[in-house]
């Protein structure tokens, strides 16, 4: 045998799931002769690339990780001390290992088959419970994006339930000492939706003012300060004004908490609580507030319900996905929460418990106050303001300077303000950090350093009588009985054992792109120099981050035919929103600031109408036709109609139906001619990638969801990116930072806290390109396209296929109808929960369409996946045949009583219709790798009418512990 010393295994064949022998009985069944005849019935001839991608040759995963590791060496890692709402954290182990590099927690979805999802609701149940207790509020959603977009959700929430009294202001005041990119995403947010930002001390605050509604505290400020704003608060309250705390969980297990107050909003960011700071995120943004404003939370809640069963059982709660409900008018685009970063925050509280949070907290003050001392006694000017963990030290410019050579030379990163150092200290710092700071600034005073030793002997925690915390937190038994590293493991394990993920079976979601997060992808976001940098540091410390971004953005502008990128949106909605505020910024640099109509399909993600009011446009719906293509015709009527305001398209292509609508070109041209910009929604990009693109297409800007086409894990419902792609004439516009130069000359203002969002997931995206390289992305297109037409013909017969193509053919998904079974009382609910029992997540259920299922397989599933995921399906169909033709009872089937818990089988007397095995085993492979949903069918109506949202009462607790 001739040996072939290049034959190595590359990338491509572990991404993209069929064989070649695979791939020919596929296209058989499907009545195709080849891939390329199956691309061109599907992709219309006149948008198809006409080059080949222009990306670097793909890589094998050992080379890549050589490489990286190359790459990843030019950024320093340097001991921060610069703040800002940014810290290093040490990541437990026992966290690290089982969550953050666990795919059984990483590529699970989000939680709307509450049933197979449990375990996750209840680490986040944990996490709201936590921020609600540190807080003092009685409310707290599942998280937001970080710090900075929860202000900014606070800032709109509360425009939004003011009271009568305040009908018509507008007007928000902010503490000039909030956090810069914190200021930077209010100014964003408030112009377009006429909201009046008023910065300044406050001191000067008028909260008798007739057009003030709100006020934003940062407490402890930018400066390190804590202050008692109790008597401010309640004056504000007299006077119809409400108010927000942006705030430090740490600091609130030592410090009084906004609640007790009068706060009627918390927010912050959990990132201390053992999530790296990646130089910007990901990490759990938190949304804390009164019951009195349960309808109005912006994005999720987790609340406690019962199953069928009369058993406590968790699942999202109210408004969740509020947008594909009210769409235009809907007061948030936030349609997800950071839920991976969100759990490591909560099972970080779980291990350390009160007592642990509270001594980690008393170290950071102690050092941070010892360093005060110690500087003091140098003859420094170090400010007496009350603090928790930042310090203000005041010097003159030839000075400051000096110090910050002298701390670069021990690789130590301050923060330098015009006359200032601030210093700020967390869990990871240690007294030789104080000693070796105390050395620089004597060093630079010309004085020798101190001994500490009797500093440290009378250190104690000192702080305002109004400013101690005196109330209890975290008292529930969850944060009081893990603290050995075997109890924490199990306690992950186990509440890991709850949910499907993809590491049981394929996850078919339409439009969600559930596909292969690779291990060699995965690798580097774990490495410190990734994750242990702040988004702040110098530019020179991090060079193989801006070479990351630097090539991510030409492979991504390559990819969409555009010719810039941004990074920085850190989720698919906040990419729409970036996108239109990119579109118009350009209208107004034109003078046609008045252009502020955007023509939304009425097929839309519900969060794009959402982005469009968010960003000061009105939303005009167009039509769908019969086929679930757009209306050209009223289309074409309504751009008419608003050709002197119309500002944008928003389009999502292939379309929400899944097909590749052959009037697309022409559907753009209409926008342009009069004078408006195409926006196009990513969400489909899977089925774009080699073969045509947003800008051959003739879109002007597109956001791409990095968590769907380029391998971001869903990570439970978060983290996600959506970066956005324009055309050379809106490259001026794309969003800058405050701190860190980005953007382009005439950038809008920030979108994300971050100068670059979620950067230390970026890695993953840039690890997919390099290993598939251009062949392999366009394979992996063609690939999906033949997964979800194979589905298509396998499904066809036993359920209607709702659209197709002018050839009849699919896109990367498509929609099964089961809006039929209604008539013998089948919902496409139950369809859905029995899936659970074959040991499938169902796909997305009634979207676009209501009552019906949209299935994606992508292109990561084998044959035998996509097969055994048809058998289900058909295997459901008989079942519901049964209950057509009489056999099975209308109300009393497998399919009313889906999912089959293992309690229901193997506890008391079976009284059901039919047998044990036809509930538990339909299907003789289920039995090889059974998954048990772990609670019967959840009651949502009585969860809504009985909100809790906290961890349940410890009675019960205790007794759902002895049924595990």
């Amino acid at each position: 045998m001739k040996i072939n010393l290049s034959n190595a295994v590359k990338f491509e064949s572990r991404h993209n799931g069929p064989t070649e022998a695979e791939i020919a009985e596929m296209l058989e069944k499907i009545g195709a002769t080849s891939l390329e005849e199956l691309i061109n019935q599907t992709v219309p001839k006149a948008i198809q690339n006409e080059r080949p991608l222009d990306l670097p040759k793909a890589k094998l995963e050992s080379e890549f990780l050589k490489d990286f590791k190359k790459l990843a060496s030019k950024n320093k890692v340097f001991k921060s001390f610069i703040g800002m709402g940014y810290y290093d954290t040490i990541v437990p182990g026992v966290i690290l290992r089982n969550v953050l590099e666990n795919p059984g927690w990483y590529t699970a979805y989000t939680p709307y088959q509450a049933e197979i999802a449990q375990g996750r609701l209840e680490a986040l149940i944990n996490f709201q419970t936590v921020v609600m207790e540190l807080t003092g509020m009685e409310l707290a959603n599942a998280s937001l994006l970080d710090e900075g977009t929860a202000a900014a959700e606070a800032m709109t929430m509360l425009h939004s339930v003011k009271p009568r009294a305040k009908k018509t202001a507008n007007k928000f005041f902010v503490d000039e000492k909030i956090f810069p990119q914190t200021r930077a995403l209010l100014e964003t947010r408030a112009e377009p939706v006429g909201i009046e930002l008023v910065f300044g001390s406050i001191q000067d605050l008028d909260v008798t003012d007739p057009e003030l509604y709100g006020v934003m505290f940062q407490y402890p400020d930018a400066e390190g300060a804590v202050r008692d704003y109790s008597a401010i608060v309640a004056a504000a309250k007299e006077n119809n004004v409400l108010t927000a705390f942006a705030t430090d969980l740490l600091a609130l297990t030592l410090l009084t908490p906004p609640g007790e107050m009068g706060a009627d909003v918390v927010v912050g960011s959990a990132q201390r609580f053992g999530v790296p700071m990646g130089y910007g995120g990901p990490h759990a943004g938190f949304f804390a507030t009164k019951e009195d404003f349960k309808r109005q939370i912006p994005g999720r809640i987790i609340g406690v319900s019962v199953d069928r069963a009369g058993n406590k059982a968790y699942r999202m709660a109210l408004q969740t996905r509020e947008q594909h409900i009210k769409r235009e008018k809907a007061t948030s685009n936030i349609c997800t929460a950071q839920v991976l970063l969100a759990v490591m925050s909560s099972f970080y509280a779980v291990y350390h418990g009160p007592e642990g949070l509270k001594n980690i907290a008393l170290r950071t003050h102690g050092l941070a106050k010892l360093t005060a001392q110690a500087l003091k006694k140098v003859g420094l000017e170090v400010s007496d303001q009350t603090f928790f963990d930042t310090i203000q030290v005041k010097m003159n410019e030839v000075s400051r300077e000096r110090v910050r050579g002298l701390a670069l030379g021990a690789e130590m990163n301050f923060r330098y303000e015009e006359d200032s150092i601030f210093i700020s200290f967390d869990e990871t710092k240690s007294l030789a950090d104080v000693e070796a700071i105390v050395s620089i600034f004597a060093i630079e005073e010309g004085k020798h350093t101190l001994n500490l030793d009797e500093l440290v002997a009378d250190l104690n925690l000192e702080l305002p009588e109004a400013l101690a915390r005196k109330s209890d937190y975290l008292t529930h038994p969850v944060f009081n009985n893990f603290h050995s590293e075997h109890e924490m493991l199990r306690y992950i394990k186990r509440l890991e054992a709850k949910d499907l993920s993809l590491v049981h079976s394929m996850i078919s979601l339409g439009s969600c792109t559930m596909k292969l997060n690779a291990t060699a992808e995965m690798i580097p976001v774990t490495w410190p120099e990734f994750g242990q940098i702040h988004p702040f540091a110098p530019m020179d410390q991090t060079l193989g981050y801006q070479e990351l971004f630097s090539n991510l953005r030409t492979w991504l502008t390559e990819i969409t035919g555009f010719a810039d990128t941004s990074l920085q949106p850190n989720s698919g909605a906040q990419g729409e929103y970036a996108g239109l505020m990119v579109i118009r910024a350009y209208h107004m640099s034109r003078g046609e600031g008045h252009r502020n109509i955007a023509l939304i399909p009425t097929s839309a993600h519900g969060t794009n109408p959402a982005s469009a009011v968010m960003a000061g446009m009105k939303v005009v719906l167009v039509k769908c036709d019969e086929r679930g293509n757009i209306d050209v015709a009223d289309l074409k009527e309504k751009a008419a109609a608003n050709a002197e305001n119309l500002a944008a398209l928003m389009v999502t292509y292939p379309s929400t139906h899944g097909v590749f609508e052959e009037a697309i070109q022409e559907i753009c041209a209409t926008i342009h001619e009069f004078g408006g910009q195409v926006y196009m929604d990513g969400a489909n990009m899977n089925a774009q990638v080699g073969l045509t693109s947003p800008g051959r297409i003739g879109a002007d800007v597109c956001h791409l969801n990095l968590h769907k086409t380029f391998c971001i894990p869903h990570g439970g419902g978060g983290p996600g990116m959506g970066p956005i792609c324009v055309a050379a004439h809106l490259a001026p516009f794309l969003p800058g930072n405050p701190i860190i130069k980005t953007g382009g000359t005439q950038a809008v203002s920030s979108i994300s806290a971050a100068p670059y969002g979620s950067a230390s997931i970026l890695p993953i995206s840039y690890a997919y390109i390099e290993m598939m390289g251009g062949d392999g992305l366009t394979n992996a297109t063609k690939m999906a396209i033949l997964n979800a037409n194979y589905i298509k013909e396998r499904l066809d017969g036993h359920y209607p296929i709702l659209y197709t193509g002018a050839n009849g053919r699919a896109a990367h998904e498509m929609i099964i109808d089961c809006r039929g079974f209604k008539e013998f009382g089948v919902e496409v609910e139950d369809i859905a929960k029995r899936l659970m029992d074959y040991g499938f997540h169902a796909p997305t259920v009634s979207f676009p369409v209501a009552g019906t299922m949209m299935i994606e397989p992508t292109e990561s599933e084998t044959k035998a996946e996509l097969d055994r995921f048809c058998d289900a399906l058909i295997g459901i169909r008989e079942e519901i045949r049964e209950i057509e033709n009489g056999s099975a009872d209308r109300e009393n089937n497998v399919l009313k009583n889906a999912p089959h818990t293992a309690n229901m089988v193997l506890i008391g007397e079976w009284e059901l219709p039919y047998s044990r095995e036809k509930a538990v085993y339909p299907l003789a492979y289920v039995k090889d790798n059974k998954f048990w949903p772990t609670v019967r069918r959840i009651d949502s109506a009585y969860g809504d009418r009985n909100l809790m949202c906290s961890c349940i009462p410890v009675e019960e607790y205790a007794q759902e512990q002895e049924l595990v």
